[in-house]
């Protein structure tokens, strides 16, 4: 069944190589992530620096993730040696998704401050 949605992100983006997607990155830093952390009251560790690193080398790669629920169960399934989504909600308690992408400078996929999605507002 066709997907509207897609055809027109795809539209959108024209064709890119993997690994050109990084071009669209806002410049940063792990120090500028601690910074955002603690103005929202959170304090970053190797383990969340980790999942910035995966969510900022995944955009590079993959460009934009379809909608905030794609993107949940792809971390979902890359951190599962780690115990999955409750683990990543330990790190980001206001949700991986949001937090995850806001301290990583990655763009919030579409569908992601959605309330029955389970994201801050």
């Amino acid at each position: 069944m066709l997907d509207i949605n897609k055809l027109i992100l795809a539209e959108n983006l024209g064709h890119r190589e993997s690994g050109e997607f990084a071009m669209d990155l806002e410049p940063w830093s792990e120090e500028r992530a601690l910074q955002l952390a603690r103005s929202e009251g959170l304090d970053l560790n190797k383990k969340h620096m980790a999942v910035l690193r995966w969510l900022r080398d995944r955009y590079a790669e993959c460009g934009p993730t379809e909608n905030g629920r794609a993107l949940s169960h792809a971390m979902e399934e890359n951190f599962m040696t780690e115990g999955g989504l409750k683990y990543l909600y330990r790190l980001f308690p206001q949700g991986p998704v949001y937090q995850g992408c806001h301290f990583a400078g990655v763009p919030l996929p579409p569908g992601s401050l959605d309330q029955s999605f389970g994201s801050r507002h």
